[in-house]
């Protein structure tokens, strides 16, 4: 069983992760001064910016009641701030055939992890040229993630490994594949996807042994997945692992208690047979990775075992 090393249980050292870098100003976008008034008044943090893409009009970026100063800079300095910028002007982006223009950005809420930025809420006004009509433009920024479908068989079934987590947005505990959030702005996908086997499910994995699902994607997708895209920027890896195993190893896992305790998780592994694996769960990274791996294999992309 070469390349599958289990973990203890109650796996809760905390691996090093080095900070993120702050993300360098992109070639083509030129950031004007920022303005911060010293006022009690909500609206007196401001920041201009010119994108190439509409450079006769400047984009007034401003921060919403209960954002301070500090929170304000680090959001227009984020990499989430500054990659939704960067996809606006892209091959395939909002701006890029000119019949869209960004006229303003309000910031609205920053959630720091530590010393970096999680999560970003800002309201963007897009306006369609001709018509003059807004679009929907509420972000919720969380940038890049990455899920894992584990499959290990034995004895001629093919079981899939998932965590059972506590999600409080859904007010439900839920049953889902191991995923998380790149914590820099390297881009280490395949990295973090094993290192997040390792925390939640506690198996030790090698890059090598790992498949890019999303790699198969045609290229105009950017080889990711957007699972909620009316309102969320997330975008994901979906990598698959396959391993044969013998039965003590799917015993030691099933029940098995693991994640970082002191970031809040508190997960349990559950082994399903992968013929279950479609209707046991609502988790859409499930249902997503099942039709990757389907397709991937119908289409010769990844043996059949």
């Amino acid at each position: 069983m070469a390349g599958l090393t289990l973990l203890p249980s109650r796996f809760l050292a905390c691996p090093s992760r080095a900070m993120p870098n702050r993300l360098h100003h992109h070639a083509k976008l030129v950031f004007l001064r920022c303005k911060m008034f010293s006022s009690s008044s909500s609206s007196s943090l401001t920041h201009s910016i010119t994108l190439p893409s509409q450079p006769t009009v400047s984009v007034l970026v401003s921060a919403a009641a209960g954002v301070s100063s500090s929170d304000f800079r680090d959001a227009i300095d984020s990499s989430l701030f500054r990659n939704w910028l960067r996809n606006l002007e892209s091959e395939t982006g909002i701006l890029a055939d000119g019949s869209m223009t960004l006229k303003q950005v309000l910031i609205q809420g920053v959630d720091m992890f530590g010393k970096r930025i999680g999560f970003l809420k800002f309201k963007a006004d897009i306006f369609d040229n001709e018509t003059g009509q807004k679009v929907p433009g509420i972000v919720f920024a969380r940038g890049p993630a990455v899920a894992v479908l584990i499959l290990l068989e034995s004895d001629g079934e093919t079981y899939a490994v998932l965590t059972e987590q506590v999600r409080v947005p859904t007010g439900k505990i839920v049953l889902e594949l191991p995923a998380g959030m790149l914590d820099d702005d390297k881009g280490d996908f395949v990295g973090t996807a094993v290192r997040e086997v390792e925390e939640e499910i506690g198996i030790k994995l090698k890059k090598e042994d790992m498949v890019d699902l999303t790699a198969f994607l045609d290229p105009s997708t950017g080889h990711r997945i957007f699972p909620s895209p009316g309102g969320c920027d997330e975008e994901m890896s979906v990598f698959l692992y396959r391993k044969q195993v013998e039965q003590e190893i799917i015993r030691q896992l099933q029940g098995k208690e693991t994640g970082l305790r002191e970031h809040g998780e508190f997960i349990k592994v559950q082994v399903v047979p992968y013929r279950e694996l479609w209707r046991r769960t609502a988790d859409a990274k499930v249902l997503m990775s099942i039709g990757l791996y389907e397709m991937a294999q119908r289409d010769g992309l990844v043996p059949r075992h």
